[in-house]
């Protein structure tokens, strides 16, 4: 009865704690929207960034993660499970994000090492008539379905020097710690996938857009 007792406290201590951080994560989102552009509507900042990190969290349930985003990789190779890469993260978070219908924001698909094994893929936010590297990128997968999100040119895990093998060697770690504010460069290996995000922008019809793809 104890043992259930403690397990329950600190499960909701888990909880709480998780939670306070999407809480000041959502707040920080929202501002780093906001600054894109004067045009940017705060309120759909806000509903984007909310939204954002609940699918994110979603996502991981859904998959049913175990451990880290590299392990859940090795299930599905083995057949272990079937969900669990960056390009269904990027699809289902982006399907949650399309059905808000932005008005001062746009949709984009990103990805780095296109064609590779090393393939990864996200989403990346602008403010409308904006550059695709002015963008916000929108990582699910990253910290397993704890949604990463960062300034497309400050990211410094794509950035200059980050090619597939040493990025390979970097996510052969089950626990990766994010640093967003380590040195970075204005050059970045995020590439705009001009389909999918025609897809993400394509509001007039939802259906009309058949997923297929292999995008690890």
């Amino acid at each position: 009865m104890i043992r259930t007792v403690v397990f329950i406290v600190a499960f909701s201590l888990c909880v709480s704690a998780a939670w306070a951080r999407d809480e000041r994560s959502i707040r920080k989102l929202r501002d780093a929207l906001v600054a894109l552009a004067p045009s940017v509507d705060p309120g759909e900042a806000e509903l984007l960034s909310v939204t954002a990190h609940t699918a994110s969290r979603d996502c991981a349930r859904e998959y049913r993660l175990v451990l880290s985003p590299i392990f859940q990789n090795f299930l599905i190779h083995m057949g272990k499970r079937q969900r669990g890469w960056c390009g269904h993260y990027a699809r289902d978070i982006g399907e949650r994000l399309k059905a808000l219908r932005l008005k001062t924001l746009v949709l984009h698909w990103g990805a780095a090492f296109a064609g590779t094994l090393d393939e990864s893929n996200c989403l990346v936010v602008t403010a409308r008539n904006q550059p695709f590297e002015d963008g916000i990128v929108l990582d699910g997968w990253r910290n397993g379905g704890r949604l990463f999100w960062s300034p497309l040119k400050k990211d410094a895990e794509y950035g200059p020097g980050q090619d597939a093998d040493s990025r390979r060697l970097r996510s052969s770690e089950l626990f990766r710690p994010q640093h967003p504010e380590r040195q970075h460069s204005e050059i970045t290996q995020w590439k705009e996938d001009l389909l999918y995000t025609a897809w993400l922008q394509d509001y007039s019809n939802i259906e009309k857009w058949q997923w297929q793809t292999t995008a690890r």
